[in-house]
């Protein structure tokens, strides 16, 4: 006997088969047909069309006579008369008058075709069974089914072929169909950027997700909907065009192509009721074949071979006698048996599992097991995973309790109840919430399934919401959206400004009116953002005058020149500075959108303008004032010059000829100006203050000679130095001037701000005068505390200066004497060195220091005596080598004395060539004893001494120079006795020492020198 039989229809009751393609009214004359009975049955392939069919129906009749019944949702009114169900969870043992089973040629699917099967094969209406599908199930339905009546319906609108699209060159109203999530979401954010947006709608998302998502497209709010096969059955769109972005997709086990019946299901959605629709290809599938397109067009395809069947007449002695039962074969034509099924393969693990196994001893606990097994797995896991969470299920279920422990199931809920997360994160919350949703509908499995059920419910439908809003965050650009629809209907745009400057299109954010600057969202591009910057300019053209007009009025105290020459206003740029003539005259540009124009922003332009003017000559006052200095005579008229082309500053070897030459007059003069005359620079101290030193920057970077006249001057720059740093590293290919025009001087591997290789050179000074190293110098911890650097920059730095260094050796007693000097030495300078400073500028150093400065920063003001632990380098980058300036020529003897230190002849700091000889070695005599022949050795000591510059025309320094160094035995010099023991003949001679011109003695020192008050200081006026 051929197994399965079909069950006979009762008596007086007809089978229907209404077969056709797609968009022929076969669902909508099921419906009808079902409330034409009194009480009716219609299964869906989807619990989302089953939600459809429920709500329509709901409109016909009493919300109290329609069940909807699904794995996951069951609303079950206590006297309901028709019954929308999903395909699986249809009650076959309820009786009703009318019975329907849509999409039947699923019967075919190797993953769900058994149920189908066994749909058609027994469940029966009363009065009328109905079957509705596609015309590839007609052969098998008449075989399986010989008294069933099939009848056709032709489609109500004609499917063609549109050919190959672009993406972009995809007409309004279209489907563009992706078999990869991956892929789909790509789509879409392409639509996004292109065409304002679309909806997406996937298997994979909760059936309120697609539903919120095709309401999207629906209402117009998109114009194209980017899916999976998911579209395929039964949702009922306004789809003018589908395009198929691929043509093939992954089964479960391979990747094939599609059939030319499965392409027809997708393509037609298009087209709906009468209205005419197109079906074609994207750029990126392979265009289809002439044999295909025919057969879509015409609705011909091949008839199904077989369908899928699963014995649905258990046995529940054992457990291996249920899965034999479920593994039966059919041996009826037509039929095959289906592939083992997720719920079969998750039964044999269970029974494999010795717990559940043990708890499964009788045909009801058997008949449960099967029960748990055929929990979905909306997850998508591996089957042994999903096995272990339904053996925990069974467990609770065979309990003594005989429930799922609530306890458990409350952790499992609220470990997805969360709203955030992208969209991947808030899918697999759904996904184990179908889960909970599934297992709280399952009737017997809780103590209290109505609160579960409406509680994972209400969890679901907010993660469902959750995601829609991701999916329209994501894909779909409101403000281009709601911008189309309104030229759509050829509306005026409204546009408006708020006080936060957002410029609004019909209440959608288009850009941002940044000080005079319209900036269009980066999204406005393209067709939309012509239209939306046109519906913005008027309301901008109005805002922007306002701004220009408030501006012009605006005090001094609202604008600011921030970095890079940028003029600040109300928080955002309106202009920018750009070269002028001179450094000191530069030009403006106004930043201003061309909505800005007429005498509105020439109002602008001239507010900066006079801003600047006043800016220059208040934080460069000193400056300017030495520009235009009319009392400056003679040299200092040209000292001054050249200091103002330098803005404020220059290295002091560059115009040491002119500083010489300039008498007491000419120095009071300049100092008066606020000039300051140090041993390494002329600079003016004031200028070294925060802001007057950012000025002085942003005009020496605005006219810097540029290779390309349009490129940014701030391009390649490294950071201006941070206020209070009296030292740093000089970057990699960092230009020096860029340092000299901040404060600084670069020297070895650091720059060094002026005022500070000031106060090196006064504590060099005093170290050679006094000869407590032989005339030479060694670096201390006072040193490196100043420059903030370590040792061997240091070093570094003074070569850089032009100092040499050499090995010495130095006896103990030397070293006792130099060490007693410096320790007696620094009590009483910490109160007279100050003196000489306040008395000659006292504004000298910068005194907007802040409290935060590094510890390598000191007080200007501080003594250089003061015995500091050497600190850390300011700055942490690696130093890069940089060409160190012309060897530096010695000062003038005079340099010793504080009263001739007025004409230093080289940057060095005030060094006297008296002192650079080394006195002659001293007779010493043998150790007579043996306590004397155990002294103490000599030490070697790195000594510094300033490098003797070979200049022209000055033969008698040279030729000294070159005796001392071609005669020169460094030991025998450093053997030399005490000062004094060597004074001679030899001294007399000055053949180790360069001769000088003797300063004037009748030329008056100047009075507002801080040399003068010293020596008023030191010779006090006598009593009356």
């Amino acid at each position: 006997m051929d197994l399965p039989r079909a069950l006979p229809a009762p008596d007086g009751s007809t089978i229907t088969a209404v077969l056709g393609p797609t968009n022929t009214g076969k669902t909508h004359l099921a419906v009808e047909r079902m409330l034409g009975h009194k009480t009716g049955m219609i299964g869906q392939p989807l619990r989302l069309l089953a939600r459809e069919v429920y709500d329509r129906i709901r409109k016909r009749v009493s919300p109290s006579e329609v069940a909807l019944m699904t794995g996951e949702e069951k609303i079950v009114p206590p006297h309901a008369r028709y019954f929308v169900c999903t395909t699986e969870s249809m009650p076959l043992d309820k009786t009703v008058d009318f019975l329907a089973v849509d999409e039947i040629q699923l019967a075919a699917d190797p993953e769900r075709g058994h149920v189908f099967t066994d749909r058609l094969l027994r469940a029966r209406g009363e009065e009328e069974t109905m079957f509705l599908g596609s015309e590839i199930a007609r052969p098998l339905i008449s075989r399986l089914l010989p008294d069933a009546r099939i009848t056709n319906r032709p489609r109500f609108s004609i499917l063609s072929h549109a050919g190959q699209k672009k993406l972009t060159k995809l007409p309004r109203r279209t489907a563009i169909v992706d078999f990869s999530a991956d892929r789909v979401y790509a789509i879409a954010e392409l639509i996004r950027r292109q065409r304002g947006g679309a909806a997406v709608v996937m298997g994979a998302l909760s059936p309120r997700t697609r539903n919120a998502q095709v309401a999207l497209y629906q209402n117009g709010d998109v114009d194209y909907l980017i899916a999976t096969d998911a579209i395929g059955m039964g949702l009922n769109m306004d789809v003018d065009h589908v395009a198929f972005a691929s043509t093939s997709k992954f089964d479960g086990s391979r990747h094939r192509p599609l059939r030319a019946a499965e392409l027809a299901q997708i393509a037609g959605r298009a087209g709906r009721h009468m209205n005419d629709g197109s079906f074609g290809t994207t750029g990126e599938a392979p265009s289809l074949d002439p044999e295909t397109i025919e057969r879509i067009e015409d609705h011909n395809f091949d008839a199904e071979q077989v369908f899928f069947w699963r014995n649905s007449d258990l046995d529940y002695s054992t457990l291996k006698d249920l899965i034999r039962s479920l593994e039966v074969s059919p041996n009826r034509r037509g039929l095959t048996r289906a592939p083992m099924a997720t719920d079969l393969e998750v039964l044999t693990h269970l029974s494999r599992d010795e717990e559940t196994a043990a708890m499964a001893a009788g045909p009801a606990s058997i008949g449960m097991l099967w029960d748990v097994a055929q929990v979905p797995d909306f997850r998508k896991t591996m089957a042994s995973e999903h096995a272990n969470l339904l053996a925990r299920i069974y467990a609770g279920l065979m309990s003594e309790e005989g429930r799922i422990s609530e306890t458990w199931l409350d952790t499992q809920v609220k470990r997805h109840e969360r709203t955030d997360g992208d969209i991947d994160t808030l899918s697999n919350r759904i996904a184990h919430m179908r889960t909970w949703t599934y297992v709280a509908n399952r009737a017997g499995w809780l103590d209290d399934s109505a609160h579960w059920q409406e509680r994972t419910r209400a969890v679901e439908d907010r993660l469902s919401d959750a995601l829609h809003e991701r999916l329209t965050q994501r894909f779909v650009d409101r403000r281009t959206s709601v911008l189309m629809k309104r030229l759509r209907e050829r509306e005026e745009l409204m546009a408006s400004v708020n006080q936060e400057g957002d410029v609004l299109v019909e209440g959608e954010f288009v850009g941002k009116l940044q000080g005079f600057v319209f900036v269009p969202d980066e999204r406005a591009t393209g067709v939309h953002g012509k239209a939306l910057r046109a519906a913005s300019d008027k309301a901008l053209a109005g805002e922007i005058a306002a701004r220009a007009e408030k501006f012009s009025r605006a005090p001094a105290s609202e604008i600011e020149l921030a970095d890079q020459g940028r003029f600040i206003w109300d928080g955002h740029a309106v202009g920018r500075l750009i070269a002028g003539d001179s450094p000191l005259a530069p030009r403006i540009e106004l930043l201003a959108s061309e909505q800005l124009n007429g005498p509105d922003r020439e109002k602008a332009q001239e507010r900066l303008e006079s801003w600047i003017k006043v800016h220059i000559a208040k934080t460069l006052e000193p400056l300017i004032g030495l520009s235009t200095g009319e009392d400056l005579t003679g040299l200092a008229r040209g000292v001054a010059f050249q200091l103002v082309e330098n803005l404020g500053a220059i290295n002091r070897e560059r115009i040491a000829d002119d500083v010489k030459a300039l008498d007491q007059d000419a120095r009071g003069q300049l100092r008066k100006k606020g000039v300051r005359f140090g041993a390494y620079s002329i600079f003016m101290p004031i200028l070294l203050k925060p802001a007057a030193a950012n000025l002085i920057l942003t005009l020496w970077t605005l006219s810097r000679p540029m290779d390309d006249k349009d490129a940014n001057p701030f391009d390649g720059l490294p950071p201006a130095p941070a206020p209070g740093l009296t030292s740093m590293t000089v970057p990699e290919n960092a230009p020096a001037d860029f340092y000299e025009a901040s404060g600084f001087r670069v020297s070895g591997p650091r720059a060094v701000r002026r005022d500070m290789l000031e106060r090196l050179a006064d504590v060099i000074r005093p170290v050679i005068s006094e000869r407590r190293y032989k005339g030479g110098f060694v670096i201390d911890p006072d040193m490196m505390s100043l420059m903030g650097c370590s040792a061997e920059e240091m070093a570094g730095i003074l070569k850089g200066l032009g100092y040499r260094v050499g090995t010495e050796k130095f006896t103990p007693e030397e070293l006792a004497e130099a060490e007693r000097l410096t320790a007696a030495a620094k009590a009483p300078k910490k109160i007279a060195a100050t003196a000489p400073h306040k008395v000659e500028t006292p504004q000298e150093t910068p005194q907007e220091t802040p409290e935060e400065q590094t510890s390598s920063e000191s007080d200007p003001e501080a003594s250089a005596e003061s015995t500091v632990e050497t600190p850390a380098p300011v700055v942490a980058e690696t130093p890069e080598p940089v060409p160190a300036p012309e060897p530096i020529a010695e000062e003038q003897s005079a340099a010793a004395d504080p009263k001739s230190t007025e004409e230093p002849a080289t940057p060095a700091p005030a060094i006297s060539e008296a002192v650079t000889d080394t006195p002659e070695a001293a007779e010493v005599a043998p150790p007579e004893t043996e306590q004397e022949a155990e002294a103490p050795v000599d030490t070697d000591l790195e000594i510094w001494r300033p490098q003797r510059r070979h200049q022209g025309g000055r033969p008698q320094r040279n030729r000294g120079r070159n005796q001392q160094n071609a005669g020169g035995d460094k030991q025998a010099r450093s053997k030399r006795g005490p000062k004094g023991a060597g004074k001679g003949p030899k001294r007399d001679q000055g053949t180790n020492r360069p001769h000088h011109k003797p300063k004037p003695k009748d030329k008056p020192i100047d009075p507002d020198s801080p040399f003068a008050a010293l020596m008023a200081l030191k010779n006090p006026p006598p009593k009356d």
